[in-house]
């Protein structure tokens, strides 16, 4: 065999990682642009999962999307949406073809690991003024320390007002902050595995110190912290026990690198699969063959559990009641749905070649990420898509000219994660995980390609275009 039959014999059989900037067209690259920039307003608009809800409901609203109530009549080229409780959100475009015959499915989630306050919050030690927290999903406790954090959330009044806060955002705002230990006093605490050196109650955050009143009396600085949120929300301490307070960075989404080909913000995960399935839904010029359904879903971070998680009736009772304005049963339309289960995925770290295995791992800039499994070790937690649902993808993705790798999350052993796919594959719905790489994933600042955000956007659209 001579050397050109060798290379020919070698490009036809074997399969090369590539980078996705050698492929990518020079119109393609400003459309990634633009793309990257309208995501960056995203992050920075929905700091919350309940602000996000918001954002999305306020861009379907833009695109022609009206609220869905039971009963309505349900045709092809309608836009509809259900925001439940404020803290998810259902969209679909419904189809040339019925309801019977399925529908084409991106499920992301909006929540990000967080601190949440406690329901009895407001205290104060030694002239300082602190509000508890208590941690959301998998953080690593030692990041979240001595870095500029702002709060966001609502606060609800006995008699059912809604308050909003918001500080910490805005240029010239206050901000909050979790002190640390400085290293001269540190020597114990830096003996310490990385896990234990920051106990969870330890999380407070520090939020006042000037005094009022005179010095003989208690808690001057807890009382002076409160009488600022008085006046400015017009909430006492009571009010705290029905509210929902969420502490964030305090950083806006920027652009990483030299060449400017990547994102870092607080909460990629997974609101770069969220607003992907949006935009894609949002962007469909056309009434779809079949009924285009995005999922924006909360609670992911803790098991997907409660009514706005994935695995609530919610859902099933939007998709229900547009089934039966067309005379389907939901068991009949979930058998010939698909769903890709949009969230992020690790990208390969040389910083940290130990726990990944290289030749099964994402990797920045290679496109959207698909994950036949994910889970834990021996595969637990994971709806492990069959040979035909990955194959149904790949032909998908080649013929819309996306961008795309294969991995898993890890070595086997290392650890592992999980989606909202068991979930879905559990209605009887074909699924598969796909999407973003992310480095430094859970981190309150995590790091993305913009190609790989693009790529995963034009693959959300190709899963919502499909004609079968």
């Amino acid at each position: 065999m001579d050397k050109n039959e060798y290379k020919e014999l070698k490009k036809q059989l074997l399969s090369t990682k590539k980078n996705g900037y050698d492929s990518l067209s020079q119109a393609d690259r400003g459309a990634m642009e633009d793309y990257c920039a309208g995501y960056r307003r995203f992050l920075d608009a929905g700091r919350t999962e309940r602000l996000c809800a918001a954002e999305a409901v306020r861009m379907a609203e833009e695109r022609g999307y009206r609220p869905y109530a039971p009963g309505m009549d349900v045709k092809p080229g309608d836009k509809l949406y259900h925001c439940n409780r404020g803290k998810a959100v259902m969209l679909a475009h419904i189809g040339r073809k019925p309801l019977s015959e399925g529908i084409q499915l991106a499920a992301a989630h909006i929540d990000s690991p967080r601190l949440d306050l406690k329901p009895n919050p407001l205290y104060e030690d030694s002239e300082l003024a602190y509000f508890k927290t208590h941690y959301y999903g998998g953080i690593r406790k030692y990041q979240w320390v001595t870095m500029p954090l702002a709060l966001h959330g609502v606060v609800i009044l006995k008699d059912g007002t809604r308050v909003t806060v918001r500080i910490g955002e805005e240029e010239g705002e206050p901000r909050l902050v979790i002190t640390d230990l400085l290293p001269h006093l540190g020597q114990e605490q830096g003996k310490k595995p990385l896990a234990t050196a920051i106990p969870g109650e330890t999380l407070n955050l520090l939020v006042g110190s000037r005094p009022i009143g005179g010095e003989e009396e208690s808690g001057r600085v807890k009382l002076a912290v409160m009488k600022l949120l008085n006046e400015k929300y017009g909430i006492v301490e009571d009010d705290l026990s029905s509210a929902e307070l969420e502490a964030v960075p305090a950083i806006k989404a920027c652009d990483i690198g030299l060449d400017r080909s990547m994102i870092g913000a607080y909460g990629h995960d997974d609101r770069v699969c969220a607003y992907a399935a949006l935009k894609a839904l949002l962007d469909l010029e056309e009434t779809p063959v079949k009924t285009a359904v995005c999922i924006l879903a909360d609670k992911e971070e803790i098991g997907s559990d409660g009514v706005t998680g994935m695995q609530s009736a919610a859902f099933d009772t939007f998709i229900e009641d547009l089934c039966a304005a067309q005379g389907t049963a939901l068991r009949s339309c979930f058998a010939r749905s698909f769903c890709l289960s949009a969230d992020v995925t690790a990208a390969y770290d040389p910083n940290y070649p130990d726990v990944f295995e290289k030749r099964n791992e994402s990797q920045l800039n290679h496109g959207i990420g698909l994950c036949k499994y994910t889970g834990a070790r021996g595969k637990s937690g994971a709806s492990d898509a069959d040979a035909e649902t990955v194959a149904y993808v790949r032909r998908l993705f080649d013929e819309a000219g996306v961008i795309w790798q294969i991995s898993e999350l890890g070595k086997v052993d290392a650890g592992g994660g999980g989606t909202v796919a068991m979930y879905m594959a559990n209605r009887n719905i074909t699924t598969l995980d796909a999407g973003v790489p992310v480095l430094s994933m859970h981190a309150p600042f995590e790091t993305v390609g913009k190609l790989d955000c693009y790529e995963t956007y034009k693959g959300m659209k190709a899963v919502f275009q499909a004609r079968a």
